[in-house]
């Protein structure tokens, strides 16, 4: 080091000079071919305290989530939090935040437990509903091809359980439905398809409260069974009360669709001999 310190007799000049060539910008590299300085510890020597410009700092994968994961240390979060958060270590994440102060506790110990529980059960009702959905696809998948036979009683079924019946008190021989489920309508019209109604014997109207949106709602309905909205009757609205606290509500709240087949007499007299021809056949079954 003697003897290289007497080659480079004015240290101080030659230091001048090297701090000049940092603060412009160039590296050490660059120094040293400037000044034919090939001494590392000297090169170091003469540059000591003056940082190394930007462009010469290598980047670092981790510099971003280094600097998230303080931020949220100083919004109060936990490092199991922070972990969820970045998806980085704990021991990482301790390294980067361990100079910043500990969040103050914002729950007690029974906000805490009562928190756990809840995650617990948030998670058990999440594996419920994995469960419930297979169920009900491999359910879904069971039915098959529907066939003729089967589209016949579904719709003999589902007529007598949701559409209009007549009354010994109130005769009413006439075929109308009325349903809120857009795959139940669906159905439905497929179940008068077969029976082969002619499309022009069918009238369609909307049932829904005055506080929904009429006109969208028909013009639904409309696109759903393939029909032109003008060719809808008078919407029948129901007054609202204010009393009733109402779950269909909000822009899926669409009301129900009646479908009434005209000159229906005799195909309602029919579909009440079908219906009972199902359920004596399910009594013989019971014996």
């Amino acid at each position: 080091m003697t003897a290289e310190l007497g080659k480079y007799a004015d240290f101080e000049g030659l230091r001048a000079q090297a701090v000049a060539l940092r603060r412009e910008g160039l590296s050490l590299r660059q120094i040293r071919d400037r000044l034919h300085v090939h001494n590392n510890d000297l090169l170091n020597r003469l540059v000591k305290g003056e940082p190394p410009p930007e462009w010469t700092k290598r980047p670092n994968a981790k510099d971003d989530l280094r600097a998230k994961a303080r931020e949220l240390r100083l919004q109060g979060m936990t490092y199991d939090q922070i972990q969820v958060e970045l998806g980085c270590s704990k021991s990482s994440i301790s390294l980067w935040v361990r100079d910043l102060p500990k969040p103050t506790p914002s729950r007690t110990a029974a906000d805490q437990a009562r928190l756990a529980g809840r995650m617990r059960w948030d998670h058990e009702l999440a594996v419920r509903d994995v469960e419930r959905r297979r169920t009900k696809s491999e359910a879904s998948a069971e039915i098959g091809v529907l066939s003729d036979r089967d589209l016949f009683m579904a719709g003999v079924s589902l007529y007598w359980a949701e559409g209009g019946k007549d009354k010994p008190y109130d005769r009413r021989e006439n075929v109308t439905f009325i349903n809120s489920d857009p795959a139940v309508i669906q159905l439905y019209r497929a179940w008068l398809a077969l029976l082969e109604i002619e499309p022009q014997r069918l009238c369609y109207r909307l049932s829904i409260h005055e506080s929904a949106d009429v006109k969208a709602a028909e013009t639904w309905w409309a696109e759903l069974i393939g029909v032109d909205v003008s060719t809808f009757q008078k919407s029948t609205i129901k007054k609202h009360n204010p009393k009733t606290v109402r779950k269909n509500v909000g822009d899926t709240y669409r009301g129900c669709l009646v479908i009434r087949v005209l000159q229906g007499a005799e195909l309602y007299r029919r579909i009440e001999g079908w219906w009972h021809g199902i359920a004596d056949q399910a009594q013989l079954r019971l014996r």
